[in-house]
């Protein structure tokens, strides 16, 4: 399997075959959001407004071996410019609209951007996040005004773009540190729309028809490489949302006529936490794309809306490299199942000593391409970071941090990050897990799970709850106390939180995932405080009827 050429031409061939097709579809929510008009480019259109800024980018002297920051979120600019600076050979690299001072000093000065595109409102932000990182660069708006010739000439200048050009330098969340810079190759995007075109089952793509709509950040990979390159090879049309939200998504589902939706696993459950509705199932979407819904909600929610969640599991390092989907049947709902690899894909599910185990048992997934050569697919390096690529690819095989089970008919079963396991009294406790079953409770709106020293059992699971209204001091030991017997009526008791601590909120990530490290810190300075409902003495081993 291979390809060849940019993202620029990928969409340039697209254009000239479906020139009247929609490509963007920008929605009247997330227009009033951004402050832009709610309107629809088609393929012909944006081709001329990337040609322009082309020719812009071209005449300030931006060239190969360039990197331009994007602070454009989910805006047709965004697209429009990423589209314009890859035909110059220039890398994109998204900025996180909810990075800071420190946060975007440290982007700035590790990624060596030579110009920055951002709002209005965030000009004087990268003006001191540069001046703190020591680098001179331009910063503009989207409409380029004052963009003028950089200082400094193109490294790669005279080289023709191509397969092995950088294209985007994609910061990971950093949900246990600082973000990582992964580069990523043209060939990156082009094999994850590739491969999602030619998925099938029920992944089912439909040429010069389909209508993607994806609440999920152009600053992350699941949006710029697979939503963004399947509707390119595909001449489909892409919706961004500005971000999710419960309230509207189905009016904009219908309003957009999707065919596809992209989701994370918070967003399954919000939706069914409204009521019921004579209008659930009116509708265009055949499936949704993401990765994370409770088990005990998967069944629920096709049920209910009338189409299928296609559990799949990637990395932001893997790209479609190694990417595996559960969209053939059976496929296994309430399990976690995320599928089996293709031949494409070669892996090991291995002990913390490296040993294969057997099916069945727990362990961390190790993959690499079979295709043709093991990194075929996935990122070319972590930036500026020898020695993390080379441990991340230690003995040849690419160590991803989940663990995972194969069951006896080879699907794959996701268990929980490795360093989201819980270790008490011997037993590993997945953090996601119990998460999924207190989510069930109907007076909770969210909830991150963590261990805590014990001086007996060495973990102690705790539960970091946002309740749905308010909860008042002399009531919060009767709500821990209905949680927790929720918990046994669902979970080996020692699976069940022995601390259960109320707080106002969760610290997130943009793609709304719980930032771990964050988590840790929320949960001990909690712990022992007014706030925390010490319930271990409530963790036994009787039977729940």
């Amino acid at each position: 399997m291979r390809v060849s050429g940019t993202v620029y031409e990928a969409f340039k061939r697209s254009a000239e075959r479906w020139p009247d097709n929609d490509f963007l579809l920008v929605l009247p929510d997330a227009a009033r959001h951004y402050d832009i008009p709610a309107e629809t480019f088609s393929y012909s259109q944006a081709a001329r407004q990337i040609e322009l800024l082309r020719q812009r980018y071209a005449a300030a002297g931006l060239g190969p071996g360039h990197r331009a920051g994007l602070m454009l979120e989910n805006r047709p600019a965004m697209f429009l410019h990423w589209f314009a600076l890859n035909a110059l050979g220039v890398s994109a690299v998204p900025l996180n609209p909810d990075y800071r001072r420190t946060e975007l000093e440290y982007l700035v000065g590790d990624s060596g951007i030579c110009v920055a595109v951002v709002p209005a409102t965030r000009l004087r932000d990268l003006e001191r996040a540069a001046f703190g990182a020591g680098r001179e660069m331009l910063i503009t708006q989207a409409d380029l005004s004052g963009l003028v010739p950089i200082a400094t000439p193109a490294p790669g200048a005279g080289e023709a773009p191509d397969a092995q050009t950088e294209c985007a330098l994609l910061y990971t969340s950093g949900t246990t540190g600082r973000p990582k810079g992964c580069v990523l190759t043209n060939e990156y995007y082009l094999w994850a729309g590739t491969w999602y075109t030619h998925v099938g089952g029920l992944c089912r793509l439909e040429p010069g028809c389909d209508r993607l709509l994806t609440p999920l950040p152009m600053t992350h990979m699941n949006a710029m490489a697979f939503s963004t390159l399947v509707m390119v090879l595909t001449g489909g049309c892409i919706v961004p949302l500005d971000r999710f939200h419960p309230a509207s998504w189905w009016d904009d589902v219908r309003e957009s006529k999707a065919t596809i939706v992209h989701y994370l696993g918070v967003m399954p459950a919000m939706l069914l936490g409204a009521a019921p509705d004579e209008h659930d199932r009116a509708h265009s979407v055949r499936f949704g794309f993401g990765a994370g819904i409770s088990p005990r909600l998967h069944a629920p929610f096709e049920q209910r809306f009338g189409f299928p969640l296609l559990e799949a599991w990637a990395m932001t390092e893997t790209g479609a490299g190694a990417v595996l989907i559960a969209s053939e049947s059976p496929r296994k709902i309430g399990s976690a199942c995320f599928g089996r690899p293709t031949p494409l894909v070669q892996w090991r599910v291995v002990d913390p000593q490296g040993c294969d185990l057997a099916p069945g048992e727990p362990g961390e997934l190790w993959v690499r391409s079979g295709a043709q050569h093991r990194g075929f697919g996935f990122f070319r390096e972590y930036w500026n970071d020898p020695r993390a690529t080379q441990a991340a690819w230690e003995g040849g095989w690419f160590h991803t941090g989940d663990i995972v089970s194969v069951d006896a008919e080879g699907d794959f079963h996701f268990v929980d990050r490795k360093k989201n396991v819980i270790r008490r009294s011997g037993e590993n406790i997945s953090a996601v897990e119990v998460e999924s079953v207190i989510l069930q409770h109907p007076q909770v709106a969210a909830v991150g799970v963590t261990g805590v020293p014990d001086p007996v059992r060495g973990d102690e699971v705790m539960a970091c709850v946002v309740a749905r209204g308010t909860v008042s001091e002399d009531g919060r030991a009767a709500f821990a106390r209905e949680v927790l017997d929720f918990c046994l009526h669902q979970l080996a008791y020692f699976k069940a939180p022995g601390y259960i601590a109320f707080c106002d909120g969760l610290p997130l990530t943009a793609t709304e995932k719980i930032q771990r490290a964050q988590l840790k810190e929320l949960a001990l300075s909690l712990l022992g405080g007014p706030a925390t409902v010490d319930l271990r003495a409530g963790k036994t081993r009787t039977v729940v009827a």
